[in-house]
């Protein structure tokens, strides 16, 4: 079962992607992918006609989000699978935290105005599917747009991370909340890229622990932004912690992605895949 072209992690235009939920379908099954799942950012809108276009293709599919929460001071994303994309607290949960977004990105085009950068706020919206769904990726491709900086990497080292002129801390749903709305609904909850995180040792075992308390279940082990070393360390933290692997590139974009759908490594042997536990959860 390790042995699966399985992507369960990407995004598109009803989050911060930049391609249709179809025309993602349309590449992945191109790129070789059996099992796929879309998972928007806190928004679970596109599931039915990424599900319809993946049948289309003949792969298989499983509903996914992927939803910002607060820990330790930092945002980290948890993915949910399988779950019943129909699920009313599910969808309610995910407006809630949607919900602050707006306000933020208004104040992030604020201190951007401070330095010199005008409109930004219209300037991203210009790039944004989902109005509820404006976050910093949209600026950042403002900023490549008006030739401020050269790609949007560089948009984040310069003016969005904490201390540059346009970062804002959004305080997102809990931990807690978010994995009982995934298993709630039927699905099975999942620490997206925990390499990405800046967690202490200590931070990071509080976050593994809180998570499997909860009833957490899985955790990426095999993802875009992820090295051969974070594959093997993430593969014993899963190890440690009895959690099931995930496999997903986190593709955005072909213009800006570092990973390809379906272009990761297999997960390592000796771990169970997210996927055999959502067996009877596959469309």
């Amino acid at each position: 079962m390790s042995i699966l072209n399985a992507d369960l992690h990407c995004h598109s235009v009803v989050s911060d992607g930049t391609l249709e939920p179809e025309v993602l379908a349309a590449r992945a099954a191109a790129n070789g992918v059996e099992l796929w799942a879309l998972t928007d950012h806190d928004e679970i809108g596109g599931q039915h006609r990424a599900a319809a276009a993946a049948r289309a293709h003949g792969m298989r599919y499983l509903t996914g989000t992927e939803i910002s929460v607060t820990f330790a001071g930092e945002t980290v994303h948890i993915v949910g699978l399988g779950f019943d994309a129909d699920d009313a607290q599910m969808k309610r949960g995910l407006e809630e935290t949607r919900g602050g977004r707006g306000e933020r990105a208004k104040e992030i085009a604020a201190g951007l105005g401070q330095v010199g950068i005008k409109d930004a706020y219209e300037g991203a919206l210009r790039y944004v599917g989902n109005p509820e769904l404006i976050s910093r990726t949209h600026f950042a491709r403002f900023l490549v747009e008006i030739g401020a900086c050269k790609d949007t990497s560089e948009v984040f080292r310069r003016y969005l991370t904490e201390g540059k002129p346009g970062y804002v801390p959004h305080r997102w749903a809990s931990l807690k909340h978010a994995v009982n709305w995934i298993a709630d609904a039927g699905g099975i909850a999942v620490i997206a890229h925990p390499a990405r995180y800046k967690f202490t040792a200590n931070e990071e075992y509080a976050l593994f622990t809180e998570f499997k308390a909860h009833g957490g279940r899985g955790v990426e082990v095999v993802t875009g932004s992820h090295t051969a070393a974070e594959y093997v360390k993430y593969a014993e933290t899963a190890r440690e912690f009895g959690l099931a692997a995930s496999r997903g590139s986190d593709f955005h974009s072909p213009d800006e992605s570092h990973t390809d759908l379906g272009k990761l490594p297999y997960l390592p042997g000796e771990l169970t895949p997210v996927w055999e536990l959502l067996a009877d959860r596959i469309q």
